[in-house]
């Protein structure tokens, strides 16, 4: 699916914050190693939804250029995440005759399809249609039915679908460019595929995804993934209630937020004092410092609320949110001071930082948090699973491939 004849494969996260693609190689025992990387600012997204698609364009064409110059080689397909289109989870049980033959993988594809074809998705793009367990003749709970007799095959699964207009549009972006969405993976999947150990996918944990403009959470349970949400807030509303909140530009919002925001109050905010530039001065007339207690009582009700509305939903999806009693916190503003310490105390679990693990050949700068989707991506699409068909809603009429984009980019030079 993802894999090409040359072993390549190409993930691509389109994040409100940023836009960011890896290309990694598998060698003979299956293992990846990033050979190609580049990242920008994210334009044109908002919230996690295109609104400008000849921006997202831009920002697509050049990160994908980036890191296949740094591969050395030219991707036809990527890999693609999704990070709004408000996904929608649920669990369905399916169940088929299979005439009290031995089961084989003929049996497994035919009752995943009808799970994946169920009616009811009016507007929607299914994203995943993941089985978590089996039965047989009303036996449940069995992992791996295969060699096994039975009179009828169920199974239960876990779907998740989004938004058919977001995620077209996001496809099309990535038509425009020349490419193929070869799979869409719904972004908080793919941060807990990278930074989940394999204990936590087994016993139970929650991976909440916090992002420029996007908060995404997805529980695993048995080594699959039970249920995905995403709320539309994330690092981006902080700098902006900053920048509101101090008479301050967006960007000196985002550094004062980078260097001195915390979610906890601490006993010397009072006393520590930050200068904080006023919108419009090129050069101050005078200091204005204010307390760092008045920058952390604009970050910490913020962040509280973001996790109070992941309380809300990890209660609302009953026994699969309350299986997971640990958390692992990522993306870009979990590295806010103190966010840690409001995740526990607000959501009453076990709450630890994950970074994408598994990966070789990151450099150093994209180790952290902040790229754990994208390599999220490139797990995903060494998984089994990982070949549920892409919905023709994202793909677009242009050429695509090589002869296609170099004819792009011949028009664009002359």
């Amino acid at each position: 699916m993802a894999k090409k004849s040359s072993g390549l494969i190409a993930a691509l996260d389109v994040g409100t914050a940023k836009i960011c693609c890896f290309i990694a190689q598998t060698d003979a025992e299956g293992a990846l190693r990033v050979v190609g990387m580049g990242h920008q600012v994210s334009k044109g997204v908002r919230n996690g939804t295109v609104v400008d698609m000849a921006a997202v364009e831009n920002s697509m064409r050049a990160v994908v250029h980036s890191a296949e110059e740094m591969a050395g080689e030219t991707v036809r397909g990527v890999v693609l995440g999704v990070g709004g289109a408000q996904p929608t989870s649920r669990s369905l049980n399916i169940e088929v005759a299979i005439g009290g033959h031995e089961i084989g993988d003929a049996d497994l594809e035919r009752v995943r399809r009808e799970g994946r074809d169920v009616n009811g998705f009016e507007n929607q793009t299914l994203l995943h249609a993941l089985p978590v367990d089996y039965a047989i003749d009303g036996v449940r709970g069995i992992h791996e039915p295969r060699g096994m007799h039975g009179d009828r095959l169920g199974v239960r699964m876990h779907v998740v679908t989004g938004n058919r207009g977001a995620i077209r549009n996001l496809g099309n972006c990535v038509a425009r460019c020349h490419l193929e969405v070869d799979a869409l993976v719904v972004a908080p999947y793919a941060s807990g595929l990278a930074c989940l150990v394999d204990d936590e996918v087994e016993l139970g944990a929650t991976c909440i995804d916090m992002g420029g403009g996007t908060t995404g959470i997805s529980t695993f349970c048995q080594h699959e993934m039970v249920f995905a949400d995403s709320l539309p807030i994330g690092g981006r509303h902080i700098t902006h209630d900053i920048a509101r909140g101090l008479a301050t530009t967006i960007s000196d919002a985002e550094r004062l937020k980078t260097l001195h925001g915390n979610a906890i109050t601490s006993p010397i905010d009072d006393r520590k004092m930050i200068d904080v530039p006023q919108i419009g001065e090129d050069e101050p007339t005078s200091a204005n410092h204010v307390p760092c207690s008045e920058l952390s009582a604009i970050v910490r009700p913020r962040i509280e609320e973001t996790f109070e509305l992941v309380r809300e939903r990890l209660d609302a999806a009953g026994s699969h949110g309350a299986a997971a009693r640990r958390v692992v916190l990522t993306g870009g503003a979990s590295q806010l001071e103190g966010v840690r310490d409001a995740a526990g105390r607000i959501l009453n679990r076990q709450v630890r930082l994950g970074v994408p693990m598994g990966i070789q050949g990151l450099a150093q700068s994209m180790r952290g948090p902040a790229f754990a989707t994208c390599a999220g991506l490139l797990a995903h699409a060494q998984r089994p699973d990982s070949t549920t068909p892409v919905h023709d809603a994202v793909r677009g009429g242009k050429s695509t491939g090589r002869m296609g984009r170099f004819g792009r980019r011949l028009r664009a030079t002359f």
